[in-house]
């Protein structure tokens, strides 16, 4: 019977034994010393009286010894909940509920929660080793992380992993890797990591790297080309809107990116012109991955495969029509997906999930077909999105929001392409009688309670909403025109 996740990320680091896993800020640190980490952080822990079903929240970046902690939460098979920066008090509150602990570098709770115990990650450090493997707490069907996305109302979303669908994923188990991820493995030798390991992808890739062999190399302050250069990075991750700046600094101005094999575009799409651009000048090396926080990655193309194309998804997809009859190839409809590591609905949401956790399939939301030789090609999205930085945003909580300024009549949002997002906010505004709206003013107004990246960066004022056939805004009309102020 295979141990409960995080298992076997304990027997890569054991076999790793004296081999470098990380590097971090000029020190390595190898996978015997990254496991003794662990080991202290476990004892720590189970100090201070954490294990199985205990809600945790995780405030870290990306050190070995975070690293360490998000693993040892794991063993002692607590409900780990990473935090991203950049939320608002709100929304982190609604992040950080239901959690009795939260293991930080700070001594006081960000939210002013008296009621949580604060764990700083220097006590836990702190813990005796006693160089024993830690014995894995977790039980199979309690839940192991909450991933957080944007919601429907304006606050995250969190989608609930068992430890089952964590044991059962790919990433740790050579022998079931899809042939795109085997590709991909086999070019992780040093690996770029950034920002914070609550984030759902850089975790993913950090695993299949220690998988292959690789080595997680840290940079506190990323840039590309420059991080590619001075940490001599063979992949890293990166968003649509870096890519093109990668693309466009190289042109301009090439550095050596003679160490650069692959580079892992998710969350959001990658237009075929900007894939042929960037493998005139950076090579080979873009895998264009598509996937969703629900369900973990869906499928992915190799920098072999045709432009446009996802690739054949490893997972089980059916394309669907508006009443839920799966269609032959070559017809578009929605995408329904059962992938082995999806989450199981969305926690204290049960209407939700049950909009879109279907007898077992996750209802995607996005639009696509499958051709005669089973790749995958996205055509849209049947979701009211604008997704910023590869993260997701809902439309609704923004317009609501900016409906609520004494300026505002009518207020309504679209994605338009952005250069350093990806996409951004733009609104369309009826101005109420007597009134211009103030573009700064409804920044301000939606970056207070929804975030910067939910704050619309254009505006254009309208005397009304252009309709569909069928009564309703036509949001496609309005991002096809309209004067931006």
């Amino acid at each position: 019977m295979t141990e409960q996740f995080p298992g076997g990320v304990l027997d890569l680091l054991d076999a790793a034994g004296g081999r470098a896993v990380f590097e971090h800020a000029g020190r390595t640190v190898s996978g015997a010393e990254l496991l003794a980490t662990v080991r202290r952080v476990t004892n720590g822990l189970r100090t201070y009286g954490v294990g199985p079903g205990d809600g945790v929240a995780l405030l870290l970046g990306v050190s070995p010894e975070e690293f360490a902690a998000v693993v040892a939460a794991h063993v002692v098979g607590a409900r780990v909940v990473g935090v991203r920066p950049g939320l608002t008090e709100r929304q982190q509150q609604q992040l950080l509920a239901d959690t009795a602990f939260a293991v930080t570098d700070r001594t006081t709770d960000p939210v002013g929660d008296r009621s949580r115990k604060m764990l700083v990650l220097d006590d836990l450090l702190s813990a005796a080793d006693n160089g024993v493997r830690p014995e894995v707490s977790a039980r199979s069907q309690d839940v192991a992380r909450l991933i957080h996305t944007s919601g429907s109302t304006g606050v995250p979303k969190a989608c609930a992993q068992t430890y089952a669908a964590m044991t059962a994923a790919w990433n740790l188990r050579p022998d079931a890797w899809p042939p795109a991820i085997r590709e991909l493995a086999a070019r992780l030798d040093r690996f770029l990591v950034f920002g914070t390991l609550a984030s759902q992808v850089m975790m993913e890739y950090g695993l299949l790297a220690l998988a292959a062999g690789g080595t997680l190399v840290t940079a506190e302050r990323p840039g590309f080309p420059d991080s590619i250069v001075r940490y001599r990075a063979t992949a890293s991750v990166i968003t649509v809107a870096r890519l093109t700046r990668l693309v466009a600094s190289q042109r301009e101005s090439p550095q050596d990116l003679g160490s650069l094999r692959a580079l892992m575009v998710s969350g959001s799409p990658l237009a075929p012109g900007r894939l042929r651009e960037a493998a005139e000048v950076l090579g080979p090396v873009v895998f264009h991955g598509y996937g969703q926080t629900e369900t973990g990655m869906i499928s992915m193309a190799t920098p072999q495969d045709l432009p446009g194309s996802l690739g054949v998804p490893p997972v089980d997809l059916e394309v669907r029509d508006a009443s839920g009859r799966p269609v032959p190839p070559g017809t578009e409809g929605e995408l329904f997906v059962r992938t082995p590591g999806q989450s199981t609905g969305y926690w204290r949401e049960p209407a939700l999930t049950a909009e879109t956790y279907v007898d077992g399939w996750v209802r995607t939301r996005d639009l696509g077909r499958l051709d005669d030789e089973g790749r995958l090609w996205l055509t849209g999205r049947t979701r009211d999105v604008i997704i910023v930085n590869a993260n997701v945003y809902y439309a609704g909580p923004v317009e609501r929001l900016l409906a609520t300024h004494p300026a505002v009549a009518e207020a309504y949002v679209v994605a338009v392409p952005d250069d350093d997002t990806g996409e951004a906010v733009h609104a369309f505004v009826v101005p109420a009688t007597g009134h211009v709206p103030d573009l700064d003013q409804l920044r301000a107004l939606v970056m207070a309670d929804l975030g910067e990246a939910s704050a619309p960066t254009r505006l254009t004022l309208i005397q009304e909403v252009p309709l569909t056939s069928a009564g309703k805004p036509d949001k496609q009309r309005l991002a096809a025109g309209g004067e931006q102020l």
